[in-house]
């Protein structure tokens, strides 16, 4: 008896994951952000890319999305997952502490940002209920690529990082009670009553305190029985059947799904289960996530564009720069300074994913003309596209600010004259400390320069002999002593800058001891290219670390261990040597190595 398979219904579930195959390898290997890609697939395999094709090439359909609604309803869930995963990183006591900026500088922003946007839809659509939408969905800003990009780029706890999650969380928030107002308006449905209004906010506040209530009660003993089970295949089931259940209970009351989940989240912070839930999640939040950015790519109508090109982008970029402009001058109020501001204002400028869902609902509704709402689209999504380069164009941007900024007394206080045998220290963050504090151990003097400010000022309060500037000008090396010095220790985070702090002091001084931290094999045989005399790979040093520390507790002496650390150690410092000479090839062989 044979069956008969329908391929098509496995058709976009097989393409996407075969656009992600492609994708995650290809642009990592680039060093260029997996969203520009999936968002590129989304553009070329929709609809509007080679769908239009599909009338005169029928084979085609097998190598595209034509599915838009079935794969918006499943990239909804990528949205539901992050906002789940973020509740995790939450608690209801930090949600306290940054109510300031959440309901606060958050409301703020979308009020005046919707309010200059609407006033100049007005002028296009002449219907106040119209602009009024369009200008609360331009407005709102993309959470699904804003904190993904400042995760990769490790920014989500900076000051720029946690004024854009508050801002993002609050319009998360509001998406509910806008898209309840539009189905309220509606002009395809029957006119509602005051009663009618009620009932649904009694129906959405009942859900609220549903999640919440059940939540404290049940999750901590669900999670508890689930665990005892020692079944991880249980334990995932276990997870996923919560933010379904949370989200889908949101959703029915009239609220967003997103925020079901974000709520569920907080509610496991409090657990002793929130790190193994969200690594748990992880994997799904960034599958679901890359369907979502496909099926925003797949709005992304090129035809429509090529047809007013000029306009389109002009509306892009008139949107970018209203929403900076309000957010950077609405930041300083709320504790941003101008570096942190800007950087703020450019992740946000753009727009969101939930102004496609709104505007898409209030054209639905017959609130917003089909023409301008489409245009829409196209610049909202556009200016999606263009945030992972917004970003590093803010880091640009608040770095700039952030030289150009008036200095503290303490920051600005002068390096001290110069000091025979002193050790200069190139960065004063979290390793730097260690270094700066094992010289002072040993009774050898040190002076340490950083280009942080805020971080100069508050070392300088405590003692420290530590001083604003930058190692990679010529002028400051001399004015901290460097003819004088007795060695650099560079212990700067960003390979760029460490190579740029080399090349000038090695100007200065051709004879100076440089040791300098790296960041892995390749960076440290490129850095005894510039010169330097020891290059310390963080990966390599992490393992060698590892082994003495398993050699130790397994009972192997302690003397043959430090041995074999150092002799190891020498080993990989000649190689990388050697392979200056070739750099084109890195490798480690294994030696029998004493203590082994």
């Amino acid at each position: 008896m044979s069956t008969t398979i329908d391929l098509h219904a496995y058709q976009e579930p097989i393409l996407f994951l075969a656009t992600a195959g492609v994708v995650v390898p290809v642009f990592h290997r680039l060093k260029i952000s997996p969203v520009l890609g999936f968002l590129a697939a989304g553009a070329l395999l929709g609809p509007y890319g080679l769908g239009r094709l599909i009338p005169d090439l029928p084979w085609i359909d097998w190598v595209t999305f034509s599915n838009a609604e079935g794969t918006s309803r499943i990239a909804e869930f990528g949205v539901v997952f992050l906002l789940f995963t973020i509740g995790i990183e939450l608690s209801w006591q930090r949600l306290r502490v940054l109510r300031r900026q959440v309901f606060g500088f958050g409301s703020l922003q979308v009020a005046l940002c919707a309010l200059a946007l609407g006033l100049f839809a007005y002028k296009v659509v002449d219907s106040l209920a119209a602009s009024a939408l369009i200008g609360i969905a331009l407005a709102l800003s993309s959470t699904a690529i804003v904190l993904p990009v400042l995760a990769e780029q490790k920014r989500l706890n900076s000051a720029a990082g946690r004024a854009s999650f508050s801002a993002l969380l609050f319009q998360d928030l509001a998406v509910a009670p806008i898209l309840f107002t539009i189905a309220a308006l509606d002009t395809h449905q029957p006119e509602i009553t005051m009663t009618s209004f009620a009932t649904a906010l009694v129906q959405a506040a009942l859900a609220l305190a549903i999640i919440v209530g059940l939540g404290r009660l049940v999750l901590r003993p669900f999670f508890q029985l689930v665990s005892a089970t020692k079944s991880p295949e249980l334990f995932m089931a276990a997870c996923l059947l919560v933010v379904f259940v949370t989200s889908l209970v949101a959703a029915v009351s009239g609220l967003s799904m997103a925020l079901g989940a974000f709520i569920a989240g907080i509610l496991l912070s409090e657990t002793e289960y929130r790190r193994a839930i969200d690594t748990t999640i992880q994997p799904f939040k960034g599958l679901l996530l890359g369907v979502f950015f496909v099926s925003v790519g797949m709005n992304l109508d090129l035809i429509r564009f090529l047809a007013a090109p000029i306009t389109i982008l002009a509306v892009a970029t008139f949107l970018v720069a209203t929403k900076s402009v309000i957010i950077f001058w609405l930041g300083r109020p709320f504790g941003l300074n101008a570096p942190e501001a800007a950087e703020t204002s450019l992740l946000l400028g753009p727009g969101g994913e939930f102004a496609l869902v709104i505007l898409g609902a209030a054209m639905a509704a017959g609130l917003i003309p089909m023409e301008v709402g489409h245009n829409l689209l196209l610049v909202t999504t556009l200016t999606m596209v263009a945030i992972p380069f917004l970003a590093r164009l803010a880091r640009r941007v608040s770095r700039g600010l952030e030289r150009k900024r008036p200095l503290s007394p303490e920051a600005a206080e002068p390096p001290p004259p110069e000091e025979a045998g002193r050790v200069i220290v190139a960065g004063y963050g979290r390793v730097g400390r260690l270094v700066g504090d094992m010289l002072q151990r040993h009774g050898v003097p040190y002076l340490a320069i950083d280009m942080d400010p805020a971080r100069v000022a508050e070392e300088r309060k405590a003692g420290k002999p530590v001083y604003f500037g930058d190692g990679a000008h010529s002028g400051f090396l001399r004015a901290c002593g460097i003819e004088q010095a007795r060695a650099l220790v560079i212990t700067l985070d960003t390979p760029s800058a460490i190579e740029a702090v080399v090349t000038a002091v090695r100007q200065e001084r051709p004879d100076i001891t440089i040791v300098s931290r790296a960041r892995d094999a390749k960076h440290a045989t490129r850095l005894y290219g510039l010169g330097v005399d020891d290059a310390v790979p963080e990966t390599i040093e992490a393992s060698l670390q590892l082994s003495e520390a398993v050699l130790s507790d397994i009972g192997v002496p302690m003397g043959l261990v430090i041995a074999s650390i150092h002799e190891r150690r020498d080993e990989f410092r000649a190689i990388l040597k050697q392979n200056n000479r070739k750099p084109e090839r890195i490798e480690f062989r294994a030696r029998r190595t004493v203590g082994k």
